[in-house]
């Protein structure tokens, strides 16, 4: 029963860090451009490095 005493708080704990790393993401723009990198995969550039 102790270790829950500890287990509790600790996950609470972590889904806040990370609900506030989600919400420092959105304001940041970071899923701003969804499709950009999946395209840029695509996309065959040479290496002009002669």
């Amino acid at each position: 029963m102790s270790g829950l005493a500890i287990l509790i708080p600790v996950a609470l704990l972590m889904g806040l860090c990370g609900l506030v790393v989600f919400f420092w993401a959105i304001r940041h723009d970071q899923f701003e451009d969804l499709d950009g990198a999946a395209q840029r995969v695509l996309i065959d550039e040479e290496d002009d490095r002669s």
